[in-house]
């Protein structure tokens, strides 16, 4: 049997993922990332994407949505530290279409106040989350 990769997924509120896998697939800083196991070392930061992992005998892979973080590749695991992360199966079309529209509104809303009475880097921060979510949804639509 072929050697497997360790792979841990954790967010701030919780480990979303824990296993031996064949291949782990994620959007690094630079690009795409595809790791099997005995990969060389690396540590770098991860943008807002899907992560894709392929169990050993499984026919599709499962999906991770996460929001940016940092990835650490040892020779034969990986542990991804994600600012926020959901799986595939609990995005709601329905739930990222209203935060967005609702990070959208209190955007429009504090447009007008001067920068030092709201905080437009966490208001940012907070849309693109909502917006990369939205994303990640469709794309996983595309991908069935």
């Amino acid at each position: 049997m072929d050697k497997l990769l360790h792979v841990d997924i954790l967010s701030v509120d919780e480990l979303l993922y824990s296993g031996g896998v064949a291949f782990v697939s994620l959007p690094g800083e630079e690009g795409e990332l595809g790791i099997y196991p005995r990969h060389a070392p690396l540590l770098t930061r991860i943008r807002p994407g899907i992560v894709r992992i392929r169990e050993p005998g499984a026919t599709g892979d499962q999906h991770i949505f996460v929001a940016g973080g940092v990835l650490e590749v040892r020779h034969d695991s990986v542990i991804v530290l994600a600012d926020h992360a959901i799986r595939s199966s609990a995005l709601d079309a329905a739930k990222a279409d209203e935060a967005r529209r609702k990070a959208a509104d209190l955007r429009a809303q504090f447009a007008g106040q001067r920068e030092r009475e709201f905080n437009f880097a966490a208001a940012k921060s907070e849309l693109m989350d909502e917006l990369a979510r939205f994303f990640a949804l469709a794309l996983h639509k595309v991908s069935r």
